[in-house]
């Protein structure tokens, strides 16, 4: 008995040994995930898409060694609902995270609502390491901060902006600001130990994401590298300033210096994954969370409007996608594609479960981008700024905005009117009711907003 019971027990070790083995092997198989988003970024502000003035070799790279979205759009006209959308994989309505939510960090229901899984949260369950760098913006409540929901490493700020240079930053935290705006001044966090940082905001990042990457290359992870420049206030250092003195207008030549510090900070996150040998196990998407903004010195050139709008200004973006080894670099893919569809990929590519009560609304592209799935995988996509009363849906070539102050009604063939000039609602009755009806079905999914908007804290 006594043999037995250790010839068992040898048997059930090894058979452990052999599962845990067969666990780890397949953690790492599974492709690293790293999302490089920019905050109010111009959709014609990056050599890719056309800009002139603003070199961007970094992130041009990514789409001349992987794929142009031409038709990349986000799910919100501006920040927070449109990072909550795409970190969830679903429509931001659906949990009622229509706005901006109050920065009061003694308001625990604004925020990402604790029963949406994240990104990070879901890519836990298969062994990944996950790190956001940068802006968090999804709820400043101790409760709803990245390391309770599914991070294992947070470097940035819990607001929905900073300011770059290090001697503005004052206060210890954002529970002692006590004047509005002052949530801009907050130090740093690492997890939630706040540091002191003696570098230009967009290059502290930078550095960190190449640290992050180093430390864990031997790991399955998921890193977002989330950049709050562009976005106010406009500060530069003269570094990259000194690189635009061709451009005569001071607003829009210290953009341009935010930019190329975003793009240096690009190019050397990818040049890391290529010294480490891990550009072939590496997705890499880049976007902005969304359009240019009417006050930073954008352009989203030849789109109609910016950042609020739900015209193509505010919500089509700069989008690429990278992997290199396995899909075909150096082209445009033209159909529709959603900041939503980047969950949905990895999902596909990991096999990681989701809840069957909350259904991803992304798509996995990689069957597409392979050409392994024809056609569109998106149908329609749409919008809806809550507290404006703009809507808009996307089918196809054509798009549809509808503005509930006013009842009025307009009909876009995106494909022949990319600046949205022509309206043929009047023309086209049958596809703007179409459309119209299907927008009403699509509204009827979502909830009404679970918090107060941005602007009702007053410290």
């Amino acid at each position: 008995m006594h043999t037995l019971r250790h010839y068992f027990a040898g048997t059930l070790g090894i058979l452990c040994f052999l599962s845990l083995t067969q666990t780890v092997i397949a953690q790492n198989t599974h492709p690293n995930l790293l999302v490089i988003m920019t905050d109010d970024q111009g959709f014609a502000d990056v050599g890719f898409n056309g800009c002139e003035d603003i070199p961007t070799p970094g992130l041009d790279r990514i789409a001349a060694e992987g794929v142009r979205f031409t038709n990349g759009y986000v799910t919100h006209p501006y920040c927070s609902p449109s990072r909550a959308a795409f970190i969830t994989g679903r429509y931001q309505g659906r949990f009622g995270y229509h706005r901006n939510p109050t920065l009061n960090p003694f308001d625990d229901m604004a925020g990402l609502p604790l029963e949406e899984e994240n990104v990070a949260e879901i890519l836990k369950k298969v062994g990944y390491h996950s790190g956001i760098i940068g802006k968090w913006h999804l709820g400043t409540h101790p409760k709803f901060r990245p390391n309770v929901r599914g991070f294992h490493e947070f470097y940035g700020f819990v607001a929905g902006g900073h300011r770059y240079f290090p001697e503005d930053l004052t206060y210890p935290d954002i529970e002692s600001v006590d004047r509005r705006g002052a949530w801009y001044n907050t130090k740093l966090l690492r997890n939630e130990t706040r540091i002191e940082t003696d570098e230009y905001l967009t290059d502290e990042l930078s550095h960190e994401a190449v640290d992050f990457i180093k430390r864990n290359r031997t790991k399955p992870f998921f890193l977002f590298l989330s950049y709050n420049a562009p976005h106010t206030p406009m500060q530069a250092s003269q570094k990259y300033l000194d690189r635009f003195e061709h451009i005569d207008d001071p607003l829009r030549r210290t953009y341009a210096a935010m930019m190329s510090a975003i793009d240096d900070g690009a190019g050397r996150v990818l040049d890391t994954l290529d010294e480490l040998q891990l550009a072939e196990k590496t997705l890499v998407f880049y976007l902005s969370d969304n359009g240019g903004a009417r006050n930073n010195g954008s352009f989203n050139t030849p789109l109609r409007g910016y950042k609020g709008d739900v015209y193509d200004g505010g919500i089509r973006v700069p989008f690429a996608f990278r992997w290199t080894g396995n899909i075909e670099g150096g082209r445009d893919f033209n159909h529709l594609v959603s900041s939503m569809d980047i969950l949905a990929t990895i999902v596909g590519l990991t096999g990681v479960e989701i809840a069957e009560d909350r259904p991803l609304d992304g798509v996995n592209l990689i069957p597409y981008l392979k050409d392994e799935r024809k056609g569109a995988p998106h149908d329609q996509l749409f919008w809806v700024e809550f507290d404006w009363g703009n809507n808009g849906v996307r089918s196809g070539n054509n798009k549809l905005v509808h503005f509930e102050d006013t009842k009025k009604t307009e009909l876009y063939q995106i494909s022949n009117d990319i600046n949205e000039s022509q309206n043929l609602s009047e023309n086209n009755p049958s596809e703007t009711k179409k459309m119209e009806e299907a927008l009403s079905i699509w509204r009827n999914q979502l909830i009404d907003p679970i918090f107060d908007r941005l602007g009702t804290w007053d410290p």
